[in-house]
C-alpha cells in the first residue's frame, strides 16, 4: 500500500469514530463493457471505478469495507421479470435501445453479466444492511425503469425488486421502503410492487410521466429546482413515510444542474445535503444506497461524496480537478518495476538506451529502449486494458514491435472467440525529439527539452460494425474501443518513463482533442482557448456530429467558416507537474475574447 495512503486511513478513523463502518460492494465488471456509450448518452461506462478508488484513498471504507457482488441467478431473477423478457435480453437489438447505444456496440455476454452482477450486488447489500447496523452502499444499481414485463432507460432488470424478492424467498417478513431521489420517476419499481402494500415507495423527480399508481408518493418538482426547495420537499416527503425494517435510497447524481438528463437544478453541494439528511433521519434501521442515474464527466464525483457522506457524516470535498484515473494508474505504475517492464536489472537507462531513443534511427532491441513484448503485455493488464478487451470478444493477444519512417511502432493484435484470425486493436507509432525539432516551447523548458512525440495512435474494435446509418468519425476505419482515456494516460507514464518532459501530438480530428482533452492541453494560447470556446459553444450537439461539422467547415469562428486546424498538444510526463500558472492554459474568460463560436450553418 503506497505510504501516502496512511496518514489519510488514521484521519478517516479518527473522524469516522464511533459511526457504523460503511459497507460498499463492487465488482470489477461494473464497468459498461460499451465503447460509443459515454459519447452518446453520457453515462461515464466508470463511473463506479471512480468513485470506489476515490472512497478508498479517503479511507471510508473501514478495514472489511469492501465486498465482491456476486451474480444474481437466473431464478432470482424470474421472481420479479417475465421469462419472455429475461430471455430478450440476450438479443443486441433488444440491449441496445435500453442503453442508447446501437447493437453493434453491445457485447451480450458481458453486458448480461455487468447487470446481473449490479442485480446480485443490490441482493447482497441488503442481506449485509439487515445482518448489522449502518449503511450499505451498491456502487452499480437502482434500476427503477425497469417492469416485470418491461426494460428501458438503462435498466434492463428491477435490482430493488429482485432484492425484496429474493429476502421474502429466504424468511424476510419486514416492511419496506424505497425512497427513489433520481431526478426522474420510479415508473418500473411501482409496477414491480403494485398492489403490495408492505412496500413503500416515496419518489421526489423533476420530470411528470404521468403513469405512477396513486399509491405511489411522488412530488414532482419543476424544472431548475434549487437546493432550498429541494430539501423542503425532501422534508415533507421523509414527513410522511411510514416506519420500515429495510429502505433503499436511491440517491440519484443526475439531480444537480449540471447533468446533462436531469432536469432540476441542485448544486453539488444541495445533494450531498440530501444525503446527510436522509442518513440523519434513517439513524440505524437497516439500508441500501444505491446511485441511481447520474451522467456527465463528473457524475462519479456525486457518486464518491455520497458514499463520504455515508462513512463521515459530511461528504467533506473533493477537488474540481481530481482525476481518479491518474490517481489509480498512478498508484499501478508504483506496482511495475523497469525490471517488470524489459528485465533492465538495476539500472533505469542505460546510455545505449537513450542513444536509440534521440539518436540515429536503427530497429530497436526494445520499445523505446525500454519495453520488452512481455513488459507491455503485463501493463496492459495492470492497468485492466486487456480485461476490457476479453469483455468485448477478443482472445490470445500479441505485442510486437518495428520501425517505420516515422518512429517506432507498437501493434497489439487479438484472436476472436469465433475465430483464430488475428485484428489490430493498438497501434501507436512514436519518436524520442527534442522540442526545436518540433519549433516548441514548453512552459518552464528549453529547446533541448526531450519529448515524446506521438505520430499515429488508434484503438480499433473491428467485430463492432458501423450499421443502421450510423456515419464513422472523421478518419475512422471501424469503431473505437473506448479506451481514449486510459491509453492517453498510459502513453503520459510511457513518456515519463523513457525520461521526457511531456509527451506531445497533433490530432488530427476535433474528437481526437476531446477525447485527450483530459491528459493533454494545447501549447499555443491561442489553439487552447479556440478549443475551449468550441467545447463550450458544441456542448449541446453530440460529438459524432460536432466533428463532423468541423472537419466539413460547417461551424464559423467570428463570422467566418473555419476548419480544424492541427495543432501541437502536451501533457506534461510528471504526474505532479500541471499547467497552472502557466500562458499555455488561459482562463475561459480569456478564452471568450480569443474567439468565439457564432454559428453553425
Amino acid at each position: 500500500m503506497p505510504q501516502w495512503w496512511r496518514p489519510r486511513r488514521w484521519l478517516a478513523r479518527a473522524i469516522r469514530g464511533l459511526r457504523p463502518p460503511l459497507r460498499v460492494v463492487h465488482h470489477e465488471d461494473y464497468r459498461l463493457p460499451f465503447t460509443s456509450i459515454a459519447a452518446r448518452t453520457g453515462l461515464g461506462t466508470r463511473r463506479a471505478d471512480f468513485a470506489l478508488w476515490k472512497l478508498q484513498v479517503d479511507g471510508a471504507l473501514g478495514d472489511r469495507g469492501l465486498w465482491e457482488a456476486p451474480r444474481a441467478s437466473l431464478s432470482s431473477v424470474l421472481r420479479v421479470h417475465t421469462g419472455r423478457l429475461v430471455e430478450s435480453l440476450g438479443d443486441p437489438q433488444v440491449l441496445g435501445p435500453i442503453f442508447g447505444v446501437e447493437p453493434w456496440d453491445v457485447p451480450v455476454d458481458a453486458v448480461l453479466d455487468t447487470i446481473l452482477r449490479a442485480v446480485g450486488g443490490t441482493v447482497d447489500a441488503a442481506r449485509l444492511a439487515l445482518s448489522s447496523p449502518g449503511p450499505v452502499l451498491n456502487l452499480l444499481g437502482g434500476f427503477h425503469h425497469a417492469a416485470p414485463d418491461v426494460a428501458a432507460g438503462f435498466c434492463a432488470l428491477n435490482d430493488v425488486a429482485v432484492a425484496v424478492a429474493v429476502l421474502r424467498a429466504e424468511g424476510f417478513d419486514g416492511t419496506v421502503a424505497v425512497l427513489d431521489l433520481d431526478a426522474h420517476p420510479p415508473d418500473g419499481t411501482a409496477a414491480c410492487f403494485e398492489g403490495d402494500p408492505s412496500v413503500w415507495l416515496g419518489s421526489l423527480s423533476g420530470s411528470d410521466w404521468g403513469m405512477l399508481p396513486p399509491e405511489v408518493d411522488e412530488t414532482v418538482l419543476p424544472a431548475g429546482t434549487p437546493d432550498g426547495l429541494y430539501l423542503t420537499a425532501l422534508g415533507a416527503l421523509l414527513d410522511r413515510a411510514p416506519p420500515a425494517d429495510l429502505w433503499f435510497v436511491i440517491a440519484g447524481g443526475d439531480v444537480v444542474a449540471e447533468d446533462p438528463i436531469g432536469a432540476l437544478g441542485l448544486s453539488e453541494a444541495g445533494a450531498a445535503e440530501r444525503d446527510r439528511r436522509v442518513l440523519r433521519y434513517l439513524g440505524q434501521v437497516a439500508q441500501v444506497w444505491l446511485p441511481g442515474g447520474g451522467y456527465g464527466p463528473n457524475a462519479w464525483r456525486r457518486l464518491a461524496l455520497t458514499g463520504r457522506t455515508l462513512a463521515f457524516g459530511r461528504p467533506g470535498h473533493i477537488p474540481g480537478e481530481l482525476d481518479p484515473l491518474r490517481l489509480e494508474f498512478e498508484r499501478i505504475s508504483g506496482t511495475l518495476s523497469l525490471q517488470d517492464l524489459g528485465e533492465l536489472g538495476d539500472e533505469w537507462l542505460t546510455e545505449a538506451d537513450l542513444g536509440d531513443l534521440f539518436g540515429p534511427t536503427r530497429a530497436p532491441r526494445r520499445f523505446l529502449g525500454t519495453y520488452t513484448p512481455g513488459g507491455v503485455q503485463l501493463a496492459l493488464g495492470r492497468y485492466g486494458l486487456l480485461e476490457h478487451l476479453e469483455r468485448l470478444g477478443y482472445r490470445s493477444f500479441a505485442i510486437d514491435f518495428d520501425q517505420v519512417s516515422a518512429g517506432e511502432r507498437l501493434c497489439v493484435t487479438a484472436a476472436t472467440e469465433a475465430s483464430d484470425d488475428r485484428h489490430t486493436v493498438l497501434e501507436v507509432v512514436v519518436e524520442g525529439l527534442v522540442s526545436r525539432q518540433l519549433e516548441l516551447m514548453l512552459p518552464g523548458e528549453d529547446a533541448s527539452a526531450r519529448v515524446l512525440f506521438v505520430h499515429w495512435f488508434t484503438l480499433r474494435h473491428p467485430l463492432a460494425a458501423f450499421r443502421h446509418g450510423r456515419a464513422p468519425l472523421p478518419g475512422q476505419e471501424v469503431p473505437g474501443l473506448g479506451l481514449a482515456r486510459e491509453a492517453s494516460e498510459l502513453l503520459r507514464r510511457v513518456a515519463f518513463r523513457v525520461g521526457c518532459v511531456a509527451m506531445v501530438m497533433r490530432p488530427a480530428w476535433y474528437h481526437v482533442a476531446v477525447s485527450a482533452r483530459k491528459a493533454m492541453r494545447f501549447v499555443s494560447p491561442d489553439a487552447q482557448a479556440r478549443f475551449v470556446a468550441i467545447r463550450r459553444d458544441l456542448g449541446h450537439i453530440p460529438l459524432v456530429e460536432a466533428t463532423h461539422a468541423v472537419a466539413e467547415g460547417r461551424v464559423c469562428l467570428n463570422g467566418e467558416p473555419w476548419r480544424w486546424e492541427p495543432a501541437l498538444m502536451a501533457a506534461w510526463a510528471d504526474p505532479d507537474r500541471d499547467w497552472s500558472g502557466h500562458e499555455a492554459v488561459p482562463r475561459l474568460s480569456d478564452a471568450v475574447c480569443v474567439t468565439v463560436l457564432e454559428a453553425l450553418t
